[in-house]
């Protein structure tokens, strides 16, 4: 709304009074252009101090992208090699290690989460600190964990099992929590209602309710742990990444390709079967 806009049967003193009621309706203040266009001023001196910083230049990225075009035509046609085995291996071990680092995180992770759902430990000290310990494990990347167990327990899948393991408990810890602090006080109520203690209302009352929904989070971690688990060969912790890496070092693009290709197919078929999983444990039609 503008004055130019306002009814020609409104006076001045009317116009006024609604802009002194509605002053956004008259558009932005002058102090509030002011402030965006500092605010538009800042963020543009920052992105290119950015760009300054990492030494992003359009000769620079067209160098990088026409290197990126060789890459993909060495990599056509895809090709396994005469090694086809060791890379049938590698994805083998890389879906075992994302299962059993997912089913380890997720098992351990259920009595840490109600350990630190508000409406199961009254103790805010226990709860804080727990959170904050959840906090602490989970902003630490996959990788860096890898490379820490690579160096613990060597080279192997033990590593990449074990990165994936303290990386998902910080994270399903939080996300089983959250799913017990909004579970129904009803129920719980009902069975010590009925002479229950608070461990059968814990157990009757409460993980009925969240159980699929636990379950159905641990099936997302288990396709993503997939995916995860094909790099952290990278760093030797086991798995396809391994085969990627050797390859890259002796510039077999086609074989990298055939590997990229297996890895597309394994994730989506365990996508599609955690996807029917997923529906059918909370009963969702629209999750995939």
């Amino acid at each position: 709304m503008s004055e130019a806009k306002v009814s020609p049967g409104m006076s001045a003193a009317e116009v006024a009074r609604w802009k002194a009621r509605l002053p956004r309706a008259f558009g932005p203040s002058p102090a509030q252009r002011a402030w965006r266009i500092a605010g538009g001023a800042v963020f543009l001196a920052w992105l290119a101090w950015a760009l300054w910083l990492f030494d992003i230049t359009p000769q620079r990225l067209w160098n990088g992208l026409s290197g990126l075009f060789t890459i993909i035509r060495l990599m056509i046609p895809p090709s396994p090699g005469e090694l086809w085995g060791d890379i049938l291996r590698g994805i083998a071990e890389s879906v075992a290690m994302a299962f059993l680092g997912t089913v380890l995180a997720a098992v351990v992770a259920v009595p840490l989460g109600f350990l630190g759902a508000r409406n199961i430990v009254t103790s805010t000290l226990l709860r804080f600190s727990l959170r904050r310990v959840f906090d602490g494990l989970r902003g630490v990347d996959q990788l860096i964990w890898a490379l820490a167990f690579v160096r613990a327990v060597g080279l192997g899948p033990l590593a990449g099992v074990l990165a994936l393991f303290v990386s998902d408990l910080a994270t399903l810890s939080k996300l089983y929590a959250e799913a017990i602090e909004n579970a129904e006080r009803r129920q719980a109520e009902g069975v010590v209602a009925a002479g229950g203690s608070r461990l059968m209302a814990v157990r009757f009352g409460i993980l009925p309710q969240v159980l699929p929904v636990m379950l159905a989070q641990a099936l997302y971690f288990f396709e993503s742990n997939t995916r995860s688990a094909s790099i952290l060969g990278v760093v030797g912790a086991g798995g396809i990444g391994l085969q990627i890496a050797e390859r890259i070092k002796v510039r077999h693009w086609d074989e990298v390709a055939f590997i990229i290709i297996l890895m597309v197919i394994t994730v989506g078929i365990i996508d599609w079967i955690g996807g029917k999983l997923r529906r059918r444990l909370i009963g969702g039609r629209g999750m995939g």
